[in-house]
C-alpha cells in the first residue's frame, strides 16, 4: 500500500493535473491559465493504412483491400502476422522521444475501430460489444510514451465502424456493407466505444482531447435551420452530440472536439454548441497560406467563442510548411501535421526505404507480372515491416527544419559538412528558406486554390522536400535537375586554409549553356562555359582555376543561366 501511495504523489507531482487541457473562450489552456498552442504530429499509417502510405493506391485503396492483397500472396495467417510485425514496429517509444526532441509537443492518434472492437458483422450476438484488447493496449503505452515525454495525445476516430464517408481509403469503408450513416448498429457501436475511450482515459492529464470522427464526407440531405436547401449535416451533428453526451457520463473533463463534413470543413446547420469545453478541428491542403484561407475557421471561432485546431494538414513542400506555421502562429491555432511514415516520402519528418522485393510484389498487383512465390512475398514484407522500426528510417532534417527553425529565423544552416578540398553532393545545399538557401521557380502546391498551381514542387521526390528538383541515376546517386534559369544553390564550404582553389563540376546537358559562381555577397568567383554532353544521362567535367576561398566557413553559389543543367557535384581542389 505504501508503495502505490508513493507512486501515486511521484505521478501526480510529475504529471500533475496542472497540465490537464480546457477550453477557455477561444483559447486552450492548461489549469494555469496558460495558453497552449498544440504542435503535433499524426501518427497516420499505423492503427489505419490508406493504399497511397504504401504505393498500393492503383489497385487497393482502403486498408481491407490492402489485406486482401497480401492474403492473396501469403494467406489469412501470413498477412496477420505481417500486420503484427507492423503495428509493432510502426510506433515504438523511440519515435515519440524523436518527434520530443523535434520539438513537438503533441500527437494525434488516427484509430481504427476494428483494433479496439468487432464489426457488427462479426460480432456473435447482434448489438453486442465485443472488446478487443490489442487498440487499448496500443493506447496505453502510446501515452505511457507521451507522458514521459509532456506531450498530449488526442485521440482521432480515423476509421469509424462502417465507414464515415464516400472516400474510402480515409476510413476503410467497405462499400458492400452498411456505412455508419446507414446503420444504427454502426452508430451505437461508435457510441459505445468513445465510452469505452473516456472511462479508461478519464483520469488522464496528457490525453489531450477527443477527435470524435475524422473527415466525414457525406452528401447529407435536407433543410437547414434558415430553410434553405444547403447540406444542413444534421446526422453528423446528432451523432456527434450523441457520442459526448456518452463520453460526458464519465468523463467531465477532456476537451470534445468535433469536424465538419466534407472532410472536416462543412460546418453547415451547426446552430449552437452543446458542451461548454468543446473545440472545432479544421484540415487544411494545397491552397494559399493566407487570412483568407482561414477566414471560415476564424469566423468559427468567433462566432461559437471557441478554440479552433488545425487538426489535419501537410503534404507539400517545406516552403509551405513554414509560411503555414507562421500563419498559425499569429492566429494562436494549434496543429497536427500528416503523416507520420509513409513509402518513399519527402513530406514528412520521416522516411520508409523501399525495397527491390516489395517492388516486385506492387509490380505484380500492378501491372500482373510474374507472381512471386509465397517465401518470396512473406520475406519482402516482413523486410518492410522492420524497415517501419524508427532505427531504420531516414529522418528528414530538412522538414524538420523548416517546421521549427525556419519558421523563426531566415538564416541558413549547412545541410552537411562540406570540406574543401572534398568532393561535394550537389544535393548538399543548405538548409533554409527559398531566396536565402536556394531559389526555385516551381515550389509549391496550391492546387485547391487555384487548379493550374498543381506542382510536384521537387518534381524528382527524392531526398529533401524543398523546390529544388533532385533525381536518382540508374546507378543510385543523386543529382540535381530541371533546372530553370535564375535559379541558384547556397553550399557552405569549410576550406582548411586561405588559397585558390579548382573546382570541377561534373553535369549533363542537352544544350549549350552556362553556371556562375558567386560568394553571398555576390562577387562573381567563376563562370563555367557548358557543352552538350549528348544526354542527360551522359556526364562530363569542366573545370574553373583560381577560385579564392578564404579559411574556414564559406558560403557560395551557384547560379543556373540556362535551363537545363543537370549537376551531380563538383570537387573542389
Amino acid at each position: 500500500m505504501k508503495r502505490v501511495i508513493l507512486l501515486s504523489v511521484f505521478l501526480l507531482s510529475q504529471f500533475g493535473t496542472s497540465q490537464l487541457l480546457k477550453t477557455d473562450g477561444q483559447k486552450i489552456v492548461n489549469d494555469k491559465g496558460e495558453n497552449i498552442q498544440l504542435r503535433g504530429l499524426g501518427l497516420g499509417g499505423w492503427m489505419l493504412q490508406e493504399g497511397y502510405m504504401l504505393k498500393t493506391a492503383d489497385f487497393a485503396g482502403p486498408q481491407y483491400k490492402i489485406k486482401e492483397k497480401i492474403a492473396e500472396l501469403i494467406g489469412e495467417d501470413g498477412m496477420n502476422e505481417f500486420y503484427a510485425a507492423y503495428l509493432k514496429n510502426g510506433i515504438t517509444k523511440q519515435d515519440i522521444d524523436f518527434l520530443k526532441k523535434a520539438g513537438f509537443n503533441s500527437i494525434r492518434l488516427p484509430m481504427h475501430y476494428n483494433l479496439y472492437t468487432l464489426s457488427i458483422e462479426k460480432e456473435p450476438k447482434k448489438g453486442q460489444n465485443t472488446w478487443l484488447e490489442e487498440g487499448f493496449k496500443m493506447t496505453d503505452d502510446l501515452l505511457k510514451w507521451c507522458a514521459a515525454n509532456k506531450m498530449y495525445l488526442i485521440l482521432d476516430l480515423h476509421a469509424a465502424p462502417g465507414g464515415q464517408g464516400n472516400d474510402v481509403n480515409i476510413s476503410d469503408n467497405d462499400k458492400t456493407k452498411p456505412s455508419l450513416w446507414d446503420s444504427d448498429e454502426n452508430q451505437k457501436k461508435t457510441i459505445a466505444l468513445w465510452k469505452k475511450l473516456a472511462e479508461r482515459y478519464k483520469d488522464e492529464p496528457w490525453i489531450g482531447g477527443y477527435d470524435l470522427i475524422n473527415e466525414p464526407n457525406i452528401n447529407f440531405t435536407g433543410k437547414n435551420p434558415n430553410g434553405t436547401d444547403e447540406m444542413s449535416n444534421a446526422p453528423l451533428w446528432k451523432l456527434q452530440k450523441e457520442i459526448t453526451e456518452a463520453i460526458r457520463t464519465v468523463d467531465k473533463k477532456h476537451i470534445i472536439i468535433i469536424e465538419g463534413n466534407g472532410w472536416g470543413n462543412n460546418y453547415n446547420g451547426l446552430t449552437q454548441l452543446w458542451d461548454n469545453n468543446m473545440a472545432f478541428s479544421f484540415h487544411k491542403y494545397w491552397n494559399y497560406n493566407d487570412d483568407a484561407t482561414l477566414k471560415f475557421a476564424l469566423d468559427l471561432r468567433e462566432k461559437h467563442n471557441a478554440p479552433i485546431w488545425l487538426g489535419e494538414t501537410g503534404e507539400n513542400s517545406n516552403v509551405w510548411f513554414t509560411e503555414l506555421i507562421q500563419l498559425l502562429d499569429k492566429h494562436n491555432i494549434g496543429y497536427a501535421f500528416w503523416p507520420m511514415k509513409k513509402i518513399d516520402n519527402i513530406a514528412g519528418i520521416t522516411n520508409v526505404k523501399i525495397t527491390p522485393e516489395y517492388q516486385k510484389l506492387l509490380d505484380y498487383w500492378k501491372n500482373g507480372a510474374e507472381k512471386p512465390s509465397k517465401e518470396f512475398a512473406e520475406k519482402a514484407l516482413m523486410q518492410i515491416a522492420n524497415n517501419y522500426k524508427f532505427s531504420n528510417v531516414e529522418v528528414k532534417n530538412d522538414v524538420i527544419d523548416a517546421m521549427f527553425r525556419q519558421t523563426k529565423e531566415g538564416s541558413t544552416k549547412p545541410y552537411k559538412n562540406l570540406q574543401a578540398p572534398g568532393k561535394i553532393s550537389a544535393t548538399d545545399y543548405d538548409l533554409g528558406r527559398i531566396g536565402a538557401a536556394y531559389s526555385d521557380k516551381d515550389f509549391i502546391n496550391l492546387w485547391v486554390s487555384d487548379p493550374a498551381k498543381r506542382s510536384e514542387w521537387n518534381s524528382g521526390n527524392q531526398l529533401r522536400n524543398d523546390g529544388v528538383d533532385i533525381y536518382e541515376t540508374y546507378d543510385n546517386q543523386f543529382y540535381i535537375g530541371k533546372t530553370e534559369s535564375g535559379e541558384w544553390l547556397q553550399y557552405t564550404i569549410n576550406a582548411k586554409s586561405d588559397k585558390a582553389y579548382t573546382f570541377d563540376l561534373n553535369y549533363s546537358s542537352t544544350n549549350a549553356a552556362k553556371i556562375r559562381l558567386e560568394d553571398a555577397s555576390g562577387k562573381q568567383l567563376a563562370t563555367f562555359s557548358l557543352g552538350s554532353t549528348g544526354g542527360k544521362a551522359i556526364w562530363k567535367t569542366v573545370s574553373a582555376k583560381g577560385i579564392n576561398l578564404k579559411k574556414g566557413e564559406n558560403k557560395i553559389r551557384i547560379y543556373f543561366e540556362n535551363d537545363g543543367v543537370n549537376l551531380k557535384s563538383f570537387e573542389v581542389k
